[in-house]
């Protein structure tokens, strides 16, 4: 052993530079490894699945013994009057076979209502797809612009009247020769009401102006356009005409103010009013209510119009909306028919009839005992709490397994509640009776059994994991990305991106222990992250390469990385 030793420190001490070079090359990627083991664990990485469509079933466990008494007691789900009974102490009956009938009256009639609902519904979405169909809303449309034209071309009937007698009214000299009729009606007035009558003309004239510059524009905008135009254009004329019709109602209004103030001070100093007065204010009356008819009429051309475009985008959302009125309506009378099986007593399962608890006539409260069966049939006991037990309705199918029996699930059926709860330190149980579906000889009274009662199903929904769904503030939400991940650099599990994943918000429907269905927020083949690994580190010394040596010590080995996930 010692000479091999010599000899590999004769070969290290004659080849220094080689040995050197490789000692380096080993550190640098052992190095190289290690940080890149490190870096890669340093990540944070997410793992996700797509948004899936399926069924989900929700379930409740419970425990008990096979029952060593087989016989039941058969209640009401519901109050009423005993219409009729048909059967008797002793009588042999069949699965499903009726004992007794309550007054279901109410139902039936709330069954007809809800059909004529769902009639009225289902008539009302066929109403809506007609007159939302793409070709009648372009037929709409395309005839709000035609009302539209009509519309414009009505306005300059009377536009050019109106703005040529407004011209006469005040910017001729018909009063006064040498004298406009505007600056005459300024000379009417005492030299205390000067300065407002000038303020008043000022503004007359200045509204003048500008409403004449939009007019003129307007008019020879009107001249070149037809009904043939685009729909851009002539919707664009329809609002150049609005806008220019609200500017000569404005001119009618401050003339209006400028002759009464005028007037007012003529009746002032005890004169009469000249008739020329009377005759502009009847002329400005009739130009008042010639602009403020064309303004109604353009205002509900453009909101036709406006309404006629949104109806694009909308017809999709109100059908839907529609489709889900009908929806409802259909549950809701299946619901109301669900119930009126309740006011026909049957027997679960086949047995005999040990006493009728009821006679005709008698008035039932819900959960009341109506009769007594026998059964061959053999029976679970199942305890369940009040919370769990709330969620439990006679007819719902189980599965029972047990101890005795490892390799033996029986499928079984709900035949009865306990109607008042058992109360130990302080919890109440209370005893659900599970029939068998099929008898086999190796169960015993009294053996031990596991029931799982499925209380709710539903089929083609969209269903995540449970580990998708987070909460904050009460509110349920799913996270998940814009773009596609880049899957992670070494074989590990996930993908990693620096990108802070959004925050979906979703309602949530049926669940069970693994997975739940989503109601909104997402849609089928979605990519949603169902678990978040986030990465930890303990501090590591990595071990000296060159061992005692004077003045130094052996470096001490240690640390790693540890992953942590939530």
């Amino acid at each position: 052993m010692k000479k091999i030793t010599k000899k590999i420190k004769s070969y290290f001490l004659a080849h220094k530079i080689i040995s050197v070079v490789v000692l380096f090359a080993v550190l640098g990627g052992g190095y190289w490894g290690y940080n890149k083991f490190t870096s890669a664990a340093l990540d944070t990485r997410y793992i996700t699945a797509k948004v899936e469509r399926g069924t989900i079933i929700a379930s409740i466990s419970g425990s008990g013994q096979v029952s060593s008494l087989n016989q039941i007691d058969i209640k009401s789900a519901v109050s009423g009057n005993v219409v009729y009974i048909t059967a008797q102490n002793g009588q042999k009956i069949s699965a499903g076979g009726l004992i007794a009938k309550l007054d279901d009256s109410d139902v039936q009639k709330s069954i007809r209502d809800a059909e004529i609902n769902l009639e009225s519904s289902q008539i009302s979405l066929e109403k809506f797809k007609i007159q939302n169909s793409k070709e009648n809303i372009d037929a709409d449309l395309a005839k709000s612009y035609d009302d539209g034209f009509n519309a414009v071309s009505n306005v300059f009937l009377d536009l050019p009247g109106i703005m040529t007698g407004l011209n006469d009214m005040f910017f001729k000299d018909n009063i006064t020769i040498s004298q406009w009729n505007v600056d005459w009606y300024e000379g009417q007035v005492t030299s205390e009401d000067r300065e407002k009558t000038t303020y008043l003309k000022k503004s007359f004239i200045d509204s003048y102006h500008k409403a004449k510059n939009a007019y003129d524009k307007n008019f020879d905008d009107y001249k070149i356009i037809s009904r043939n135009s685009n729909s851009a254009t002539i919707e664009n004329l329809i609002t150049q005409s609005y806008e220019t019709t609200k500017l000569i109602s404005d001119v009618t209004k401050n003339a209006n103010n400028y002759i009464d103030f005028v007037n007012s001070s003529i009746q002032k100093n005890n004169s009469d009013t000249p008739a020329i007065i009377n005759t502009h204010k009847t002329s400005l009356s009739n130009y008042t209510s010639k602009t403020n008819s064309h303004l109604v009429s353009l205002l509900s051309i453009k909101t036709n119009i406006k309404d006629n475009k949104d109806a694009f985008p909308n017809a999709d959302l109100d059908l839907r909306s529609a489709e889900l009125s009908l929806k409802q309506k259909e549950i809701a009378l299946q619901d109301i028919k669900d119930k009126l099986a309740d006011y026909f007593i049957r027997a679960p399962f086949e047995g005999t009839i040990a006493k009728v608890d009821i006679k005709k006539s008698d008035i039932v409260n819900s959960g009341a005992v109506v009769a007594t069966l026998i059964t061959k049939k053999q029976l679970a006991e199942i305890s369940l709490n009040e919370v769990d037990v709330a969620k439990v309705k006679i007819g719902q199918k189980a599965t029972l397994t047990f101890d005795a029996v490892p390799d033996l699930a029986i499928s079984g059926i709900v035949a009865d509640i306990d109607a008042i709860g058992t109360v130990s330190q302080g919890v109440v149980t209370y005893i659900v009776k599970i029939s068998f579906d099929t008898q086999d000889e190796k169960i015993k009274p009294g053996m031990s059994v596991s029931g799982n009662i499925i209380t709710d199903t539903k089929q083609d929904v969209l269903i995540a994991p449970n580990s998708a769904i987070k909460s904050q503030a009460g509110k349920s939400y799913v996270e998940n990305f814009d773009m596609p991940l880049a899957p992670f650099a070494t074989e590990t599990i996930g993908f990693t991106t620096k990108i802070t994943p959004n925050k979906i918000p979703v309602e949530i429907g049926l669940s069970n222990d693994s997975r739940s269905e989503i109601i909104s927020g997402v849609n089928e083949g979605d990519e949603i992250i169902i678990r978040t690994i986030l990465p930890t580190t303990t501090t590591t010394t990595a071990p000296s390469i060159f061992g005692a040596g004077a003045g130094g010590n052996r470096g001490t080995g240690g640390g790693g990385v540890r992953i942590q996930a939530r």
